[in-house]
């Protein structure tokens, strides 16, 4: 399997005086002309907000639309979201746009805490709605850590998520680095959540952090496309965000085989020191992967496509 890369699409330049960095964790809703990719961009460093743009349909490269402001406003005071929406997943379904998101809270003795919040939009995308002003996934008396980044997909007449599960925070380097693994859960109304705690995709190691499930279906098989990295030099080192695959027939069991995921560090330029928070659609007869590259998309994103012949393992 192999990924054809067709470069940097996207990348904050002070748009509109507020978007001042990253453009991070793409998040995709196929649209009749363009593709729409939501996104999170900083205003500072310490906040992340949500807001859009549209690519041509017919040439991802070239953007033809970038949205003015955020979709969503922060959390009050105390809130899970008070700090930070990232998008993760959207669904279309029964005349509504579900885009799932991350929330972001500060800690003290770890430096944040991250659940899953939903909101709903009645326009198409343009503009949504906050379903609750608490997280969808929360803490549980049995995941205690964090319940976030979910990909969302109805299949077979069945809502179905795979999300990231915190399993420690562990001091690294005199500070507190959190790893975390994929579980799977499902809901008969993509708002209230079964959770089992089944692992879907496991760490290879207790240090290691897998995050931003991405799952298509390609011929009688379900692809999930992730990103993992280690705990120790991960920001700007070796340890840093590949991108690895998951294969499966039932959406149940995930075989990994990260060595086949088709996609690597470029040698120079945006990719060449992290590939991370792949987002993947069929467009017409495309797959494509639009993606994160250094620094966790402080340089934007970009995309590649899966070359025809080698699509299906």
């Amino acid at each position: 399997m192999y990924w054809e890369k067709k470069g940097l699409i996207f990348s904050p330049k002070n748009n509109f005086g507020w978007m001042n960095s990253h453009a991070q964790v793409p998040t995709l809703l196929l649209k009749k002309n363009v593709l729409r990719v939501y996104f999170a961009t900083r205003p500072r460093k310490d906040l992340s907000l949500t807001t859009f743009c549209d690519l041509d349909i017919n040439d991802l490269s070239k953007v033809v639309y970038i949205h003015n402001k955020p979709i969503l406003n922060p959390g009050d005071p105390g809130t899970f979201d008070e700090f930070g929406i990232m998008p993760s997943s959207v669904v279309e379904k029964n005349g509504l746009i579900y885009l799932y998101y991350s929330g972001w809270s500060r800690g003290i003795t770890i430096p944040y805490n991250n659940y899953t919040g939903l909101a709903m939009s009645e326009d198409g995308g343009m503009t949504f709605k906050k379903y609750s002003l608490g997280p969808i996934v929360d803490r549980t008396p049995f995941e205690i850590y964090s319940a976030t980044s979910p990909h969302v997909m109805f299949e077979k007449g069945k809502w179905h998520m795979w999300y990231t599960s915190g399993t420690n925070w562990h001091m690294i380097n005199n500070k507190y680095e959190h790893t975390y693994d994929l579980k799977y859960a499902s809901s008969k109304d993509g708002i209230n959540w079964k959770r089992n705690y089944e692992v879907a995709v496991a760490q290879k190691d207790r240090y290691e952090a897998i995050t931003r499930p991405t799952v298509i279906k390609i011929g009688n098989k379900y692809y999930m496309w992730y990103c993992y990295r280690g705990s120790k030099s991960f920001r700007s080192g070796q340890d840093s965000y590949r991108i690895g695959l998951s294969i499966s027939s039932d959406l149940r069991k995930w075989n990994r085989i990260d060595s086949e995921s088709g996609i690597k560090w470029s040698i120079t330029g945006w990719d060449s020191r992290m590939t991370a928070y792949p987002a993947v659609i069929k467009i017409k007869n495309k797959i494509i992967m639009i993606y994160n590259g250094n620094d966790f998309g402080k340089e934007g994103f970009g995309y590649a496509v899966l070359t025809e012949k080698l699509q299906v393992i």
